[in-house]
């Protein structure tokens, strides 16, 4: 099992408040649950995370809504949208609000239902290889200043822990089905925050 390089290994970003990953859980974000996950299928080892965006209701922030869509408490009376998607069980491992703030779903080391029918490096059901991180967004906003701070952050301590070999957007594992992150998420200010650059992050990192 290849293992995380020296590079990597030192870069977790004590001075951001994160802590380590112990059992799957990432100490400094807020844990939160979902019952929507499931075991990794044996000989699978994280080696891709996937860039998500999500807003409940749609183009709106701050609400409770993703947490009730992650943990099936969604009321489907409270907005017109959520009739539609209050059935769904799906999940990410972790969620960056828009200031910055940090919540954990799933542990890292258990199957979040995030990518759906998806394909990376002719890898297909890339739930069973990847981490999911939603940032709470969409795809006519620029994100925060302090989104991308957590996410390189964040993706530095998971690079730290998991032999990961890029960092791509939904689009691109589901091209045609999948929009986000969309076209305002700035990729070339994640890899100058994240610093990692013999880790391949952005759009071409995901092929179909």
């Amino acid at each position: 099992m290849r293992r995380p390089t020296t590079e990597l290994m030192f870069r977790e970003p004590v001075e951001d408040g994160l802590g380590p990953l112990a059992g799957g859980w990432l100490e400094g974000a807020q844990h939160c649950p979902s019952p929507n996950c499931d075991a990794r299928p044996a000989g699978n080892e994280v080696k891709l995370i996937v860039v998500h965006a999500i807003s409940l209701p749609p183009d709106e922030f701050g609400g409770p809504g993703v947490e009730q869509l992650f943990t099936n408490a969604l009321d489907p009376a409270e907005h017109p949208y959520y009739a539609a998607i209050s059935p769904l069980r799906v999940s990410a491992h972790f969620f960056i609000r828009r200031d910055g703030r940090l919540m954990q779903f799933v542990p890292t080391d258990a199957r979040a239902w995030h990518a759906g029918v998806s394909s990376w490096n002719g890898c297909e059901r890339c739930n069973d290889f990847s981490i999911g991180i939603e940032l709470e967004g969409c795809d006519t906003q620029p994100f925060e200043p302090a989104q991308y701070t957590r996410l390189a952050a964040l993706l530095r301590v998971l690079c730290a822990h998991y032999p990961v070999e890029a960092v791509t957007g939904h689009s691109d594992i589901a091209p045609g089905r999948k929009t986000d992150p969309g076209p305002c998420f700035d990729w070339q200010r994640l890899r100058l925050a994240l610093d990692l650059p013999k880790l391949a992050c952005g759009p071409a990192s995901g092929t179909v």
